[in-house]
């Protein structure tokens, strides 16, 4: 490999604390002291079409050369946002420059009411316009967690060809979103041309949301032009790896109703009518049956080109594991991880580089548990229906009907 590639590892779609149901403690300043202690190096900005987000942005951060943001402590930043278009399809833009940001935001102006109000603003244009538009200001677009029911690409159309009309060859990636990982998304041959991105959504800065899902490429630098040819795999500049959760702890990976929490076989919900028999709420189809509608190869068929998938549990969720406590948010669990990642400088040397002894010191019994993640030992009582996964530890039977807890809301953090 040639020594004048870097390895970067990138979170490319976070939100910050003017969009809804997003934590106020998003700000640039805590997004940026936390990354270095998840391992991550190159984050998108979040949100950058709004005016209050954009002050905020550039009052926090220093601008560098090539559309590049950057934290007194490091941290590199990305010109990012993410909208929702006129067919309620969630879209990520990533810019040039802050004049490409001024240049799209003049020609949404007239197709949006909350612009400035909301951090993910809604567009009233059809995506092929709309890729039409970043395309000419040589921004680049693709579809936001492609597969989610609600607002994913697929969760309305049978290809993303058809989502982009003309447009469509201006699309070079797609966000696989939690709920589908590598494996999945191949069997949809027409996604083979495309790079796939892990990203974390995250709507809080810590330990178990950003950086839970991440991407790692090869670069010469850190700049747009560096991550537009790591998209476009041009070059020698590509994405190497892609990390995320294992599918069975999205919120959307099977058909679950979405009231009272009782997962069904997507057949026998299509006998319902996508009605659930018991309290008659939506039934939500699953990420895996609704890929395997779309698929036209079978499992473990990729292109070439295509990066390794590697599983990850954020680590506050393993000590939470470990400890027999379900609030991750606890102090007792904030305690432990800051013990780890102080020690051994970020998250990701700890998940997955440091060896089991020196981990011991710190604390044997969340080691055991670090070994269990490492082996794929942990199993899951899967998502579904708006509800993250469950883990659960060896030894422990899955049950099903055991899990019928909402999740909890920003207000509970």
């Amino acid at each position: 490999m040639n020594n004048n590639f870097l390895r970067i590892n990138a979170d490319l779609h976070i939100h910050g604390l003017y969009s809804m149901a997003v934590s106020k403690q998003m700000t640039p300043n805590i997004i940026a002291e936390q990354a270095p202690l998840k391992g991550i190096h190159l984050l998108g900005t979040a949100d950058i079409l709004n005016q209050k987000w954009i002050n905020l942005v550039k009052e926090q951060l220093s601008p560098t050369e090539e559309g590049l943001l950057q934290h007194n402590n490091g941290t590199k930043f990305i010109l990012q946002t993410e909208i929702e278009d006129s067919n309620r399809i969630h879209q990520i833009i990533y810019f040039p420059s802050f004049s490409k940001v001024e240049e799209i935001r003049e020609k949404f102006k007239t197709k949006c009411k909350n612009l400035d109000s909301d951090g993910r603003p809604k567009i009233w244009l059809p995506s092929e316009e709309i890729a039409e538009i970043c395309s000419e200001a040589e921004c680049l677009i693709g579809p936001a967690h492609g597969f989610t029911p609600y607002f994913g690409l697929y969760g309305k159309f049978n290809s993303y060809k058809d989502c982009y009309q003309d447009q469509w060859r201006k699309i070079k990636f797609i966000e696989l979103g939690l709920s589908a990982d590598t494996l999945m998304a191949d069997q949809i041959s027409e996604l083979h041309d495309l790079t796939f991105l892990s990203n974390s959504d995250a709507h809080s800065p810590w330990p178990n949301k950003m950086g839970r899902e991440f991407n790692t490429f090869l670069m010469k630098e850190i700049n747009f032009p560096e991550l537009a040819l790591a998209l476009k795999r041009e070059k020698g500049r590509k994405s190497i790896l892609n990390v995320g959760f294992n599918p069975l702890e999205g919120k959307y990976h099977k058909t679950r109703c979405i009231n009272c929490l009782t997962f069904f076989d997507p057949k026998e919900a299509g006998n319902f009518k996508w009605k659930c028999p018991n309290c008659r709420k939506s039934i939500k189809k699953g990420v895996d049956f609704r890929i395997s509608e779309l698929a036209g190869v079978g499992p473990n068929i990729h292109p070439d080109h295509r990066p390794d998938y590697k599983y990850i549990v954020p680590l506050s969720e393993i000590i939470g594991l470990a400890l027999g406590i379900k609030n991750t948010w606890s102090k007792g669990v904030q305690k432990e991880w800051l013990k780890f990642v102080t020690r051994f400088s970020n998250e990701i040397n700890v998940l997955l580089r440091t060896d089991y002894e020196k981990l011991e010191e710190i604390n044997p019994q969340i080691t055991e548990y670090i070994q269990f993640f490492r082996e794929g030992k942990i199993k899951y009582v899967p998502g579904g229906g708006g509800v993250y996964g469950q883990l659960v530890p060896p030894g422990k039977a899955v049950e099903f009907k055991e899990f019928k807890e909402k999740q909890m809301s920003l207000g509970e953090f």
